[in-house]
């Protein structure tokens, strides 16, 4: 088992090769993020609206 002390110091050391984003990429990825959700939600809205006509569609036929 590992001293604390030393596992403190190997955790620092770990920490501080961390390269950490700027302020500017953070706001950029989460601007993409919120657009991608945005496109996939309506892409999905799409398709579920395609599907639900369609299978109305066919049930009207075949219920009549």
């Amino acid at each position: 088992m590992a001293n604390p002390v030393q596992f403190i110091s190997q955790v620092r050391a770990e920490v501080g090769k961390i390269s950490w984003p700027t302020r500017r990429e953070v706001v950029t990825t989460t601007i993409m993020v919120f657009i991608m959700a945005t496109l996939a939600s309506i892409f999905f809205f799409l398709v579920d609206l395609v599907i639900k006509t369609g299978l109305s569609g066919i049930l009207n036929v075949v219920g009549s």
